[in-house]
């Protein structure tokens, strides 16, 4: 081989080695800016119907599935593409196209404004969310959207409470006390014993729904717990009267002592010992509007007041006063009906 042409062959091999590593640093580069974007609110994946667009590093995504995932309530003119967002006592209106937007009749300033492509009617993703409240952080290295809500905190804590990583005692781990007076916000009812909570500062755990705890209360959670503690009375079917029986002990009950020991059981609700006791615990309500778990006091024994029920619903009581029959359920009518003094709600 000539000198010459050493000295080509030596060129072009250098050459090629020196544009492999720019190629591949390309390749990298390409494969990087093609990993789609992750969007997660409050810790839950949001699916977009596209992907979203990137313009001068603002995220534009669909609209509907937005505002839908922060909470408010949409609507769209068409004939002026103006969308309008109802979250709470917050109101953004926004005309797609335009560097502005009203916010409860503040003007916003809207930096790349929203668009209409593909079929799609796309929005700045950071400026919504954080015209409602939330906080927006980007995960370059993950290519991840992390949006975090604003919070109302409407529960406060009554009696410190562990917040835990699941719904369950013995398996859940503490993750913090929750003390007396946080305020807390409640994400999901997951039975009689537990609720989902959201803590001001973000984080999301599981505490106890049993009402010493917090002041939280609805319509659903009574129903549930009013279940478990029909449910649970139930498992002492039959368990034999014993008038004065202990309340330390569940082989025999007289009428209060069961009572006193499903409430305590269920839901940590420490009843005094006696009927006519029990009687002053609550709020007194009318026969028309029982619900299961409210307490029924009845005159006996020449009492005023000397036996007590649990309304179990559908016109049943939970109880116990028959040697023959010990605890059982029975209809709320005859002589019950006749001896019946008041009813009173005490969760």
């Amino acid at each position: 081989m000539s000198k010459s042409k050493a000295l080509l062959l030596s060129l072009l091999t250098a050459s090629l080695l020196h544009a492999a590593p720019t190629h591949a640093a390309n390749a990298a580069y390409v494969q990087e800016e093609a990993k789609p974007v992750s969007i997660f609110l409050d810790g839950r994946q949001l699916q977009t119907e596209v992907e979203p667009y990137n313009v001068n590093g603002t995220l534009l995504v669909p609209m509907r599935g937005l505002f839908e995932a922060e909470g408010a309530k949409l609507t769209w003119d068409n004939a002026t593409k103006t969308v309008t967002a109802q979250k709470g006592n917050m109101t953004l209106v926004y005309r797609i196209g335009e560097h502005a937007a009203s916010l409860n009749g503040k003007t916003l300033s809207v930096a790349v404004p929203g668009q209409i492509a593909d079929g799609y009617t796309l929005i700045p993703l950071r400026f919504v969310s954080e015209a409602f409240g939330s906080t927006v952080k980007w995960d370059q290295n993950a290519r991840t959207v992390r949006i975090t809500s604003a919070i109302d905190a409407e529960t406060s804590i009554l009696w410190g409470v562990n917040l835990r990583d699941k719904p369950d005692v013995d398996k859940g781990a503490s993750l913090s006390m929750l003390n007396a007076g946080t305020k807390v916000h409640v994400l999901q009812e997951v039975n009689a014993s537990w609720l989902k909570v959201q803590t001001p500062d973000n984080r999301i755990g599981y505490i106890s729904a049993k009402p010493k705890y917090t002041d939280y209360t609805s319509p659903s959670l009574a129903e549930l717990q009013g279940d478990a503690l029909i449910a649970y009375g139930k498992t002492f079917w039959g368990a034999p009267y014993v008038f004065g029986a202990s309340p330390d002990q569940t082989k025999t009950f007289d009428c209060s002592s069961f009572v006193k020991r499903v409430f305590q059981d269920t839901l940590s609700i420490d009843l005094p010992r006696v009927s006519y006791e029990q009687a002053k615990v609550g709020k007194e309500v009318p026969l028309d509007q029982l619900r299961k778990g409210d307490l029924l006091f009845f005159s006996a024994r020449d009492l005023p007041i000397g036996h007590v029920a649990i309304y179990a619903g559908n016109n049943q009581i939970l109880h116990t006063y028959s040697k023959e029959l010990g605890v059982h359920m029975e209809a709320f009518d005859g002589q019950w009906k006749k001896r019946f003094v008041t009813a009173r709600r005490v969760f």
